[in-house]
């Protein structure tokens, strides 16, 4: 917890004063609800989370598709060629 005060730049004394000021504002009784909502808020990111982690780690794991295979060669070359400029005696 010191190295997220220490991000923050909050001592003791002015992390206190935080505190006062917020349950000046707030009140006792509102706290709590903020508190609930927050760590509604904290789980459903967290689900979020690991939801797309989970996906991304299933498409890893999933083996890539197979490519579509090449039509088959034609067996009626002659019929299809170009008729040739000699005819056919």
């Amino acid at each position: 917890m010191n190295a997220t005060l220490a991000v923050l730049g909050l001592s003791g004394g002015e992390l206190v004063l935080v505190l006062v000021v917020i349950l000046v504002l707030f009140g006792a009784k509102r706290i709590p609800e903020f508190a609930k909502g927050l760590g509604k808020g904290i789980n459903e990111f967290k689900k979020a989370s690991r939801e797309v982690t989970d996906e991304l780690e299933r498409a890893v794991d999933e083996p890539p598709p197979q490519p579509p295979k090449a039509p088959p060669a034609n067996s009626n070359a002659e019929s299809t060629a170009q008729p040739s400029a000699v005819p056919k005696v």
